[in-house]
């Protein structure tokens, strides 16, 4: 966000060792000067803060063109035929080396944005409903 977690946290930038003894302006002006330090710090917090948000806000603004320009949109109408990702359903651990995808499942409802509804070929419906992410067409 371009400020040091120093500063976040006391609100004044640290000093390094080399500074201490050198002759610099803040070691000159003593607590005096540190104390309007912190004044004009405080005073300037507001300004920081709402700087930190729009920067943030900002970032994910441009992470999400990021994530939208590459993610691709599958659709499935319904009565298709689809697979489903064997780590989302979590039904059995066959380890590493063990199927990746089960099924065959019939989509038995589309919903916005991707959700869907499955149900076994004898028609029995799978419990919750599933993100496009964890479908793929069956093609056999």
């Amino acid at each position: 966000m371009g400020e040091t977690p120093f500063s976040l946290t006391y609100g004044t930038e640290a000093m390094i060792p080399a500074e201490i003894g050198a002759p610099t302006r803040r070691t000159l002006q003593g607590e005096r000067g540190d104390e309007e330090d912190l004044r004009l710090n405080l005073n300037l917090e507001k300004e920081r803060m709402e700087e930190a948000a729009r920067r943030e806000v900002e970032y994910k603004k441009k992470f999400e063109r990021y994530y939208n320009a590459r993610v691709r949109e599958v659709k499935f109408k319904k009565r298709n035929l689809v697979l489903r990702e064997n780590e989302a359903s979590r039904k059995e651990d066959h380890g590493k080396l063990g199927p990746k995808w089960e099924g065959p499942y019939q989509v038995i409802w589309a919903g916005e944005k991707g959700a869907y509804r499955l149900a076994d070929l004898a028609g029995k419906e799978i419990p919750r409903t599933w993100n496009s992410m964890q479908l793929r067409k069956n093609y056999a």
